[in-house]
């Protein structure tokens, strides 16, 4: 018997992804957090895709003509944007929808130091945006997630002006040693022969008793405030993995789940643990380090093996058995495809975005741009000024089983998480250079603001 482990929210089947010549619609995920911290997935169906075009005809009703133009290079300046934030707030307002999402920016491709006009411009992609059934906000016509204020002012914080750098930034969703000692005492009673006509029933009673056994799993969140977005997002992206590495989500691109290539071998007790960690070969830079451009998807999930010793801990085990070959061929796969899988899967995209947001914001830090812009960061800088924590806190999550028949041995999938060190990609040895001059010569062309207090432009 085969069964897989992760800690996740309620586990809801995805339809798979449609051809292009069908109208079936994808289902929306998005998360929900009880009051005591306890996270649950949710699943927002629209058949027909009729709900996604009413409010994308709304949001068309509601935005700037220019707003809604896609730009394939809009910039924004984060000084300008601070002092327009900071002027709704005194007149007692929310700052208004182009700032909460960043004038429709989907990634953060370049960062610009402008030494005549002392200011620091972001720029890549953007179009009009709308939320889906879920509330996350997205393209008009692409589905991209758009990036968000409080995602920025996050990274900011993790990176501010003439502060210590935030070493490292992410999250961890592990069974407790209590746990795993319960579950070992499980498992002693599956009984190693179980009759043709008695599997099903067996088979449901063994994942009731480990999921009873495993109960929940805690969340920690490094490096950010856990009640922020930014944090949210980081779960989620790690759960739904774990959920599509264990076959109890169907990814709308082909990836072959660890349960799926997982063969009768395997040593008893074995555990998998997969993470998320940027690719930090993805920082170019300029001669005079005045520019910066984040090069490809930049994500990879990497794996481990860990044995269930006998007090509930988990030490690294062999890597020479079948069931870590499964693993890491999950895992490369899960590589591979990320860049179309973010595409098509809104969450998998913020958690790159993230990246980027936290690398561009080490980037401005470690070149000292605040201060030769003279910009003190007052109202980003402060969650009395701009409050960013407003959501609450994950704190844990039941854990999800998958159990099926194939051969005797119990192989297991427990923990693991998100885990980012921005510095690392600014490290000189993994810096990429400007062969062409070409990011150069955009700087140059970025140079020439807009008159007057406007803080994005095409």
């Amino acid at each position: 018997m085969l069964v897989a482990l992760t800690a996740s929210a309620r586990a809801q089947r995805a339809v798979a992804q449609p051809d292009a010549a069908t109208t079936v619609q994808l289902p929306t995920f998005g998360v929900a957090i009880s009051a005591e911290g306890v996270l649950s997935l949710k699943t927002f169906e629209d058949p027909t895709g009729q709900l996604r075009a009413a409010q994308v005809q709304a949001a068309k009703m509601q935005l700037a003509a220019n707003l809604q133009a896609r730009g394939p290079l809009r910039k924004v300046s984060l000084v300008r944007l601070e002092a327009a934030v900071r002027r709704a707030i005194l007149d007692g307002k929310r700052p208004e929808q182009a700032m909460t999402y960043l004038a429709g920016l989907q990634r953060v491709q370049y960062v610009f130091y402008l030494p005549q006009t002392h200011d620091i411009v972001i720029a890549g992609p953007a179009e009009g945006f709308a939320a889906d059934l879920s509330g996350r906000v997205c393209g008009l016509t692409s589905g991209r997630p758009a990036l968000r204020l409080d995602d920025l002012v996050v990274a900011l914080r993790a990176f501010p002006p003439s502060g210590r750098p935030t070493l490292f930034i992410g999250c961890t969703i592990d069974p407790t040693p209590e746990a795993m000692t319960q579950l070992q005492a499980f498992q002693k009673t599956i009984p190693r022969v179980v009759p043709e006509n008695s599997r099903a029933e067996t088979g449901q009673r063994i994942a009731d008793g480990l999921r009873t056994a495993l109960g929940t799993a805690p969340i920690r969140v490094f490096g950010i405030s856990p009640q922020t977005h930014c944090a949210e997002m980081l779960v989620e992206a790690d759960y739904r993995m774990k959920l599509i590495g264990i076959g109890l989500e169907q990814p709308p691109t082909r990836i072959s789940s660890y349960f799926d290539l997982i063969g009768a071998g395997g040593r008893q007790g074995i555990l998998q643990r997969w993470w998320f960690t940027p690719n930090y070969d993805c920082v170019r830079v300029s001669a005079d380090r005045q520019a910066m451009e984040l090069v490809g998807d930049g994500v990879q999930l990497l794996t481990e093996a860990k044995l269930i010793a006998a007090d509930g801990e988990l030490k690294t085990a062999s890597t020479t058995n079948g069931a870590n070959g499964a693993s890491e061929t999950f895992a490369r796969s899960f590589t591979k495809k990320f860049p179309e899988l973010a595409q098509r899967s809104p969450v998998f995209a913020e958690l790159r975005n993230s990246i980027d947001l936290l690398v561009a914001a080490a980037f401005i830090q470690q070149q000292g741009m605040a201060d030769k812009a003279g910009w003190k960061m007052t109202t980003f800088g402060s969650e009395q000024s701009l409050a960013i924590e407003t959501e609450p806190a994950p704190k844990e999550v039941a854990c999800a089983v998958n159990a099926n028949w194939r051969g005797s041995r119990f192989v297991a999938v427990a923990g693991g998480g998100v885990s980012i060190h921005p510095a690392k990609a600014l490290e000189p040895d993994r810096l990429l250079p400007d062969k062409d001059g070409k990011l150069g010569k955009l700087h140059d062309d970025v140079a020439n603001l807009p008159p007057g207090e406007r803080w994005w432009w095409d």
